[in-house]
């Protein structure tokens, strides 16, 4: 399930005293080296450096095998601080983007597009993760809590006595980032168990197309969906997401529709949604991400199915500093300022300051 792991450091350390350090190689699409080539190199580089301050990417390199095969080496996930390589656990996680963009889920027989497609990691979806910032360790926890029932999968444990429904539910007001945040999960953990799964698909579900526009037949439609999901989770090679935005949509609470406030066909849709949950948790391959801006709206039985159910807020005053921070630091890495003297208010010798908004 881990990456390929190099334990580095005084041999008489006891590993579980070490820090575990992941890094990130991103070989070029044109490669094809051997990942194991890719691991050696990759540790000769690290060899040679031994102390990093905390997150650190290494793009541009000396050595011809390097510069041939590989875009990117990033140390990711890491506290702002100095690391001694050299006394860490190193979980190299190698794997390469996917150029192509999504692909349209059509159901059989219907004129209808019922999900977006993507293959991970996907070039689309790379950067997201990191450009999202929390207050809490929110995106950590998400990752470790998703990693470890995928373990317990492989390791067959007694689902009877730890149960996992395989479905994420992400709740909050809009605009914070909740969907982002399901796609850079689904990215993260499609490069950290790439030793275990040859790749990620991930599936977006057009929930408001499969209600609104097939009204009288949405709940049959939800089934066909899911059958289209089921050809995907077949593949054992592929460790399959399916995101539900807005879930309330698909999910809306039973109660209202038999108090007549909602159609009967409501409650069909619900019951399909359930049962198709049911049926899908029995796959060791499978992890349902949803999100909901009014949960108060989601029928009980799914928040009930929901294992992790996450409240992402607004950020905080620290938040915002570091949001704006990140937007800095990716304008001066890419050089902006040397080409502000074009803007109005400034001259091509820079004599002016331009105005700056």
């Amino acid at each position: 399930m881990e990456g390929d792991r190099m334990e580095v450091g005084d041999l008489k350390q006891n590993p579980n005293d070490m820090n575990n350090i992941h890094v990130e190689v991103h070989v070029k699409s044109t490669s094809t080296a051997k990942r194991s080539d890719v691991k050696m190199h990759v540790l000769t580089l690290l060899n040679r450096h031994r102390m990093v301050f905390g997150a650190f990417r290494w793009t541009e390199f000396d050595e011809d095998f390097l510069i041939k095969h590989v875009q990117s080496v990033a140390i990711v996930d890491a506290e702002r601080k100095p690391i001694d390589l050299k006394s860490c656990s190193l979980s190299i996680h190698i794997f390469t983007l996917n150029d192509d963009g999504p692909s349209t889920l059509n159901l059989e027989e219907e004129e209808l597009s019922a999900a977006n497609h993507w293959l991970l990691p996907a070039a689309e979806f790379h950067g997201i993760w990191e450009s999202l910032v929390y207050d809490s360790g929110v995106k950590t926890q998400l990752l470790d809590y998703v990693s470890t029932t995928i373990y317990f999968s492989d390791k067959n444990v007694d689902s009877n006595l730890i149960s996992w429904n395989r479905v994420v539910l992400l709740h909050g007001p809009p605009g914070t980032g909740k969907t982002s945040l399901c796609k850079a999960l689904a990215q993260k953990l499609s490069i950290r168990l790439s030793n275990r799964y040859s790749y990620g698909q991930f599936v977006e579900i057009n929930s408001h197309s499969l209600f609104s526009k097939w009204f009288s037949e949405s709940g049959k439609l939800v089934t066909k969906m899911f059958q289209k999901i089921q050809q995907l989770i077949d593949d054992k090679q592929a460790l399959v997401f399916v995101l539900i935005d807005e879930v309330e949509s698909l999910t809306a609470a039973r109660n209202a529709s038999q108090a007549g406030t909602e159609p009967s066909d409501a409650i069909r849709v619900v019951n399909s949604v359930l049962t198709q949950l049911d049926q899908i948790k029995r796959h060791p391959n499978v992890v349902i991400l949803t999100t909901s801006n009014v949960t108060e709206k989601i029928d009980l039985a799914f928040v009930d199915r929901a294992d992790i159910k996450q409240y992402i807020g607004p950020p905080s005053v620290e938040g915002i500093f570091n949001i704006y921070l990140s937007c800095l630091e990716e304008l001066m890495k890419v050089k902006t300022h040397q080409h502000l003297s074009v803007l109005p208010g400034g001259t091509h010798e820079g004599k002016n300051t331009p105005t700056c908004i």
